[in-house]
């Protein structure tokens, strides 16, 4: 059988899916299992890690979020829990790199709020979703415009805490 890739408006709508599930997550819990990644940990520079928005909570959300909406979305379930995965480790890389930078925790970025979030998992799964580098990036642009708007509608409807 030939490998039928995704289209990209699909991996775009998976991105989002999982980008946005922790935030769902914490409409949905409140406080409950809320428990940071980084479990408190505070480096040499005096800053932590990760900080208190990094939950376990927001990372099984993004994983079960990969997981049941790949297969609707006619995606394999593999590639959307890695998905989701590349997702939250763009996501906590780019953390890091605001508590290395001294910025204080929910700081908005653009940029490093959005490119390493939606890079990450679709260049972790281009073997799987056959798309082309110059494709990658398209999809990355459109994320991040994507994501500017639903950040801001967010916000005014009350469900973000901060717009990006």
């Amino acid at each position: 059988m030939p490998f039928d890739p995704p289209p990209a408006p699909t991996l775009l709508l998976l991105a989002v899916v999982v980008n946005g599930a922790p935030v769902l997550a914490r409409l949905l819990c409140g406080g409950r299992l809320a428990r940071p990644l980084d479990l408190g940990l505070h480096l040499p520079d005096g800053h932590r890690l990760f900080g208190d928005s990094k939950t376990w909570r927001g990372l099984l959300a993004a994983l079960l979020a990969g997981l049941s909406a790949a297969p609707l979305l006619g995606i394999d379930p593999a590639t959307g829990v890695l998905f989701g995965l590349g997702a939250m480790l763009g996501d906590l890389a780019s953390s890091f790199l605001k508590r290395r930078l001294g910025l204080p925790p929910s700081t908005q970025v653009l940029g490093l709020d959005q490119i390493p979030e939606c890079a990450l998992p679709l260049w972790l799964t281009r073997a799987r979703t056959g798309l082309a580098p110059d494709q990658v990036w398209a999809l990355v642009a459109a994320f991040v415009l994507v994501e500017l708007l639903l950040s801001r509608l967010l916000f005014v409807a009350g469900i973000r805490r901060r717009p990006s």
